[in-house]
């Protein structure tokens, strides 16, 4: 694989691909140690981290292998993480470790599930007990207090966008970036054969096209990112979402059932997600059997909630792998590095993502192991 190369504060800016949730992340993470980065951003809107539930759950998710590992480090370390960001922003995160409950049709369900050992067991008057009002279906559940949610939509992407800027990173919004520039390396340093990233070519919101020299760059373009990088194993899967606002305090606890979630804010509003749909695409806009999806889980979860007033419904794109792990290091050409293809698990993963791969470029190699079983070889 290309060697790459480390940097160093005080040289050219990083240029962060991508303005969502891992890029403002790692944006943030190289500013504090030290270097200068600019995030080039087409639409932040559209990112991934602007339509989650954020969600904390590596348990209640039925993580397992290298991505559980990687999910329990980072949730270890988002509490200082969030700390950080609310510090150099000034503005709350919405940061809440509440408990997440699953809930199972039967015991036997239960005992199947492959975090089982590390949550508190329910039986059917414990789910009542935890989630008041729960559909009668449901007879058995863990709750995971570990776990936990950050509202993201409404305070962390904003205040990582305000903790960036107080730590000086740059920001090019409406910029499309078109290609990478590419030039032979090794031939006179000795390192290995391959490509050296050299420039990025990208056309401005004035409509403005020009090639920026650079390199070190990292690709954090979520579902798009294989638009940059043909061949890399991401793809979009469409979600569809909604949101209700219940009364305050109705529901404590995060609720992860089969194919829907319920995520409480502290306002009362409850979020709900998501649909699954590889098969739409790029394909924009809200559809009636998706919305049906969604009502349909909150009829069998909550049947209380089925009355609360509509808030919004939204959809977008995760950026998936065919494992759904992330791909994270460094990439295919010398000087890019990656931290792309996060799934539905981004919100969960930015706070390791951007300590892992930020350590990488500087050549901090603590956790290289689990980095390594991360890279985008093991697709090769």
């Amino acid at each position: 694989m290309p060697t790459g190369t480390s940097v160093e504060p005080g040289t050219d800016p990083v240029l962060i691909l991508g303005g969502g949730l891992i890029g403002l992340a790692l944006a943030h993470e190289l500013a504090r140690q030290g270097l200068a980065a600019t995030v080039l951003s087409r639409r932040r809107s559209e990112a991934a981290g602007f339509v989650a539930a954020g969600m904390l759950a590596p348990h209640a998710e039925g993580l397992d292998g290298r991505l559980l590992e990687l999910g329990q480090r980072s949730l270890e370390r988002i509490p200082a993480w969030v700390a950080r960001i609310e510090s150099d922003s000034g503005l709350a995160c919405g940061l809440r470790i509440c408990g997440i409950v699953v809930p199972f049709a039967s015991a036997a369900e239960r005992e199947a599930y492959p975090t089982a050992a590390q949550g508190e067991w329910l039986d059917r008057s414990g789910l009542e007990r935890e989630i008041p009002g729960i559909g009668p279906t449901w007879r058995a559940g863990l709750l995971f207090p570990q776990d936990g949610q950050i509202d993201n939509r409404r305070r962390l992407m904003r205040a990582l966008e305000r903790a960036c800027v107080h730590r000086g990173v740059r920001f090019e919004e409406g910029c499309e970036v078109l290609g990478l520039v590419t030039e032979p390396q090794g031939q006179q340093t000795g390192e290995a054969p391959g490509e050296q990233l050299a420039a990025v070519r990208l056309r401005r919101a004035d409509g403005q096209e020009l090639t920026l020299p650079c390199r070190e760059a990292v690709l954090c373009g979520g579902a798009w990112s294989s638009q940059l990088l043909p061949g890399l194993p991401v793809f979009p899967v469409k979600g569809q979402m909604l949101s209700l606002q219940g009364p305050i305090g109705a529901l404590s606890r995060v609720v992860f059932g089969p194919g829907t979630y319920l995520v409480p804010r502290e306002d009362g509003l409850l979020v709900v997600g998501a649909t699954s749909e590889p098969e739409a695409g790029f394909g924009e806009g809200l559809t009636p059997a998706g919305q049906r999806q969604l009502q349909a889980g909150i009829d069998a979860l909550l049947p209380t909630a089925t009355g609360w007033p509509p808030m919004e419904r939204w959809w977008g794109f995760r950026p998936c792998t065919p494992d759904q792990a992330p791909l994270l290091g460094k990439g295919p050409i010398g000087g890019l590095w990656l931290a792309t293809g996060h799934h539905r698990n981004g919100v969960l993963l930015a706070a390791i993502s951007a300590e892992l791969v930020a350590g990488a470029m500087l050549g901090q190699q603590s956790d290289a192991g689990l980095l390594e079983a991360f890279h985008w070889s093991r697709f090769a």
